[in-house]
C-alpha cells in the first residue's frame, strides 16, 4: 500500500486532469454546434446539385469535360481527411486505417510500383504518411485555421488540374461522415473521374423538365467542377464536425474515468489512513502495557 502522501499527490493529479478534460469537453461541445450548423446548411445544396446532375446524366456521355473521362487506374491519388489535433479517441487512426485498407485492397499493385500518392488534409494524416515515406503532395494543415469554401477549393483545383494533365488516373476520398456526436461513419468515395450520376428515385423530381440557358453542354461543363468542389468541401465539413463530436465524447469518457479513479484513490487513502491509525494505537497500547508490566 502506498503511503498517504503519495496517494494524496495522486488524487490531486487526477483531479487536475479531470478539470482539464471537463473543460475540453465543453469547448468541443461549443465548436461542435458551429461545425454541425455548417454541414447541415451545406447538405441540401449538395443534394440538390447531385439531383440536377442526375436529371442531366444523359448529357454527360457526350460531354467534353476532362473530369468524367474513365482511364485505367495506373496512377492513383488518395485524399485523406483527418484533424490537426489528437485527444479525439480513435478518430484519426480510424480514417488512416480505412485509407490503408483501401490501398491494400484496390491499389496494391500501384503501391508496389510507387504510383499511389496522398493528399492529406489535416496534420495527423500528413505526419503519418510522411513518416512512412509515401508520396505526399503539398501541405494542407492550415486549412482548418480558416475553413471556408475558397480555401478548400484551392486544394480541389490542384487535384482537378493534376487529373486533367494525367498525373492521376483516379482520385479516391476517405473521411469521417458526421451522423451525430457519438457516431462517425467512415466513408470512401470516388472523387475523380466523376461517378456517373443516377436520377433520384422520386416521382416529383425524376421527370423535371429544365429550361437550359444558354445550352445544356455549357451548363453541365460548369456544374461538374462545381460538384467536385462541393463534394470535397462537404467531406471536410463532415470530418470537422465528426472531429469535435469524437473529442467531446472522448473527453466525456475521460472525465467519467477520472471520477472513478478518484473514488478508488480516496478509498485507498482512507484504508491506508485507517491502517496507520490502527498501527499507532496498537503501538501505544503495547507501550503502555509494557510500562505497566
Amino acid at each position: 500500500m502506498a503511503n498517504l502522501k503519495e496517494v494524496r499527490i495522486r488524487i490531486s493529479s487526477v483531479q487536475s486532469t479531470q478539470q482539464i478534460t471537463k473543460a475540453m469537453k465543453m469547448v468541443s461541445a461549443a465548436k461542435l454546434k458551429r461545425a454541425t450548423n455548417a454541414i447541415v446548411q451545406l447538405r441540401p445544396y449538395a443534394t440538390k446539385l447531385k439531383e440536377i446532375l442526375g436529371n442531366l446524366s444523359a448529357s454527360l456521355e457526350g460531354s467534353s469535360s476532362p473530369y468524367i473521362q474513365e482511364r485505367e487506374p495506373n496512377k492513383v491519388l488518395v485524399v485523406v481527411v483527418s484533424s490537426n489535433r489528437g485527444l479525439a479517441g480513435a478518430f484519426n487512426m480510424n480514417v488512416i486505417k480505412a485509407t490503408n485498407n483501401l490501398i491494400a485492397e484496390k491499389y496494391s499493385e500501384q503501391l508496389k510500383n510507387g504510383n499511389v500518392s496522398i493528399v492529406a488534409i489535416g496534420k495527423k494524416a500528413q505526419d503519418f504518411y510522411e513518416k512512412r515515406n509515401y508520396t505526399v503532395i503539398g501541405n494542407n494543415t492550415e486549412v482548418y485555421s480558416a475553413l471556408n469554401f475558397d480555401n478548400v477549393s484551392k486544394i480541389t483545383d490542384a487535384i482537378m488540374a493534376g487529373f486533367a494533365k494525367g498525373d492521376f488516373d483516379k482520385v479516391e476520398l476517405v473521411y469521417n461522415r458526421f451522423k451525430n456526436a457519438a457516431v462517425q461513419i467512415l466513408t470512401s468515395e470516388q472523387l475523380l473521374p466523376l461517378p456517373k450520376a443516377e436520377p433520384v428515385a422520386d416521382a416529383k423530381t425524376t421527370n423535371v423538365d429544365y429550361i437550359l440557358e444558354p445550352n445544356q453542354e455549357e451548363i453541365v461543363t460548369q456544374l461538374i467542377p462545381k460538384s467536385i468542389k462541393i463534394q470535397l468541401y462537404k467531406a471536410v465539413l463532415d470530418s470537422h464536425a465528426s472531429e469535435h463530436g469524437a473529442r467531446m465524447t472522448s473527453m466525456d469518457k475521460a472525465t467519467e474515468n477520472a471520477g472513478d479513479l478518484i473514488k478508488a484513490l480516496k478509498l485507498a487513502y482512507n484504508q491506508a489512513r485507517q491502517a496507520a491509525i490502527t498501527t499507532e494505537l496498537t503501538e501505544i497500547v503495547s507501550g503502555a502495557a509494557a510500562l505497566n508490566g
